[in-house]
């Protein structure tokens, strides 16, 4: 009887000549959300402590020589005394940590972008020190980079090589109200005849093959590729199996590797700075 009763004054409110009163009452009511584009994401937001976003290793302990058979994405070897951590290929599942709290060290801070495969690799007692820089201040200079190198906006087109979506949504993230990317002159493209970086999330099944290929060959020079995720790495908890390639790097040539399942959208800002670094270089290098 109240719905009713509510719906009738509504109606009777309306017909009496405050239809605009009440149409400002219920815009004021949806819009009132507090979302709004916040100055630095990073420092003025925390990640949940359940956030797995990094690892740090420690000296490894003999007797863990059968850690490699805890990982899923067979992101780690031991050898009785070392420990290697692929972080190519880790799902920052959690499972090392709870088999060797001595060893390895879950933060939620995210891994930092790289141009080189190879650094993604860890061994055992070579601590890795990451400074986290905020994210408007990353920002500020790809927008920088970005006017000095290209003249004019980044464009990026977003591909899914078969990805389980994780990444797709941090990769969205970057457009709502609270990241807003097209602030710094960064925006995502249709055609790839029009952009200047390629995204590419998912380990490159075997039926995106040919489509990755062609969507690389139509950007014009300098074609920068950013892998997006531990699948893009390196296949990730996919691995390389007969319906995938094993990472986008078997595909197609690869100048930024991104970690993580999925990547916060501040790594991926990070990455697309290294990518602007490599638009330059090549202008450079001709």
């Amino acid at each position: 009887m109240s719905h009713k009763k509510d719906a009738s004054g509504l109606r009777n409110s309306v017909d009496s000549g405050d239809s605009k009163h009440v149409q400002t009452k219920i815009m004021s009511d949806i819009m009132r959300d507090d979302v709004e584009t916040i100055k630095d994401p990073v420092n003025g937001y925390t990640n949940s402590q359940e956030f797995r976003g990094s690892i740090t290793l420690f000296d490894a302990i003999p007797h863990q020589d059968s850690l490699d058979k805890l990982c899923a994405a067979k992101a780690i070897e031991t050898d009785g005394r070392n420990v290697r951590l692929d972080l190519g290929k880790c799902i920052m599942c959690g499972r090392c940590q709870q088999a060797a709290p001595d060893i390895f060290l879950i933060g939620s801070i995210f891994e930092t972008p790289v141009k080189v495969r190879q650094d993604l690799i860890r061994l055992s007692g070579k601590l890795d020190s990451q400074g986290q820089k905020p994210y408007e201040q990353m920002g500020k200079e790809l927008k920088e980079k970005t006017s000095k190198i290209l003249r004019r906006s980044l464009a990026i087109r977003e591909v899914d090589a078969g990805s389980c979506n994780g990444c797709e949504v941090e990769i969205t993230a970057l457009n709502n109200a609270i990241y807003d990317i097209e602030r710094f002159g960064v925006h995502f493209v249709a055609s790839p005849r029009h952009a200047d970086v390629l995204l590419v999330t998912g380990p490159a099944s075997r039926n995106m093959e040919i489509a990755l290929r062609r969507t690389f060959e139509a950007m014009p020079d300098p074609r920068i590729v950013v892998a997006v995720g531990a699948c893009a790495c390196s296949g990730g908890i996919f691995g390389d199996t007969y319906a995938t390639t094993g990472g986008i790097d078997k595909v197609l040539p690869v100048d930024i590797y991104v970690p993580g399942c999925p990547p916060t959208p501040q790594a991926i800002l990070y990455g697309l700075l290294l990518a602007v670094d490599r638009i330059e270089a090549s202008k450079i290098n001709g």
